[in-house]
């Protein structure tokens, strides 16, 4: 059911500033656009959503939009750096009929392995839904180690999976060896997913760049799902300067400004995230010329 290309959708804002309203009739059609072509699921409300500068009401009225709308999987980024509140907003997705929930480690407040241990342990015994973990130093400061990982998939059936973000060959060999062949591996970095699921047997990617070409990368991952891994290849190296320049500037900054240039209603951004500066948006501008995206 977890295979294939999962968009990390964005959260689509009118206009750019301290608190600017979320725009649903932009959201829907995002979804829509998805949809249409061939995405295999959506999830909302993760880092490319800006769900840090989501309140509370919001991100569970994002998660219960994409439900409703979605015809695909719907994956709720419903993780916190609390844990009772990551337990409420995982319970509210499990209400309104998520399918999976994905649960970020948590970040800043920096808690080490048996903190980790708790704390996903405490969603997993709390909600009956398929977790899926997200590991993701670069944010969180913290990596999930392989070994907790793997306590944490003996202990709890539902806890099904990983979204893998670290970009490290070594830990993904770890995660392998310990939590089997079954484990579910996603890549958390499009530029990762050809080597993931060559390598290690991934079985798709939580994506930025199916915000843009949501057909062509499920394509893309497709090929690796069938083990046609010499035409992935060819295709990882005709979209890697789209993966590059996608992070270009902080996520999901680029992400929106390649949409609004393609017609994509992303909108804009909260504080205290911003536009990128002109000399970025060129570079973007031309690697999506680059792919026949823009004239």
């Amino acid at each position: 059911m977890f295979k294939g290309c999962f968009t990390a959708i964005v959260t689509p804002f009118k206009g750019t500033g301290v608190k600017s309203e979320v725009d649903y009739e932009a959201y829907r059609e995002l979804i829509e656009f998805q949809d249409q072509n061939k995405i295999d699921g959506i999830v909302a409300c993760g880092t490319t959503g800006e769900s840090p500068v989501l309140s509370h009401e919001e991100h569970n009225k994002v998660i219960e939009f994409t439900v409703e709308h979605a015809k695909s999987i719907v994956i709720a980024g419903t993780g916190s750096n609390c844990t009772w509140e990551a337990l409420e907003m995982t319970k509210h997705a499990f209400d309104v009929g998520a399918h999976a929930t994905l649960q970020v480690v948590p970040y800043y407040n920096k808690p080490n392995q048996e903190g980790l241990y708790r704390h996903f342990a405490t969603i997993a015994e709390k909600v009956d839904m398929p977790i899926i973990l997200y590991n993701i130093p670069a944010r969180s400061c913290v990596s999930l180690a392989p070994e907790t990982m793997a306590k944490l998939k003996e202990e709890f059936s539902n806890i099904i999976g990983v979204k893998e973000a670290s970009g490290n060959v070594e830990v993904w060999k770890k995660i392998r060896e310990l939590c089997g062949k079954d484990f579910l591996i996603l890549s958390g970095n499009d530029s990762d997913t050809y080597t993931l699921m060559k390598d290690f047997n991934a079985k798709g990617v939580i994506s930025v760049a199916s915000n843009i070409i949501p057909k062509r990368m499920h394509d893309f991952v497709e090929l690796g799902l069938k083990g046609e891994f010499e035409k992935m290849k060819a295709e990882h190296e005709a979209l890697k300067e789209l993966f590059e320049v996608l992070f270009i500037d902080t996520n999901p900054i680029p992400v929106k400004e390649a949409m609004n240039m393609l017609g994509l209603r992303a909108g804009g951004f909260r504080y205290p995230l911003v536009e990128t500066s002109e000399e970025k948006r060129e570079k973007i501008k031309n690697v999506l010329k680059n792919l026949g995206l823009l004239s």
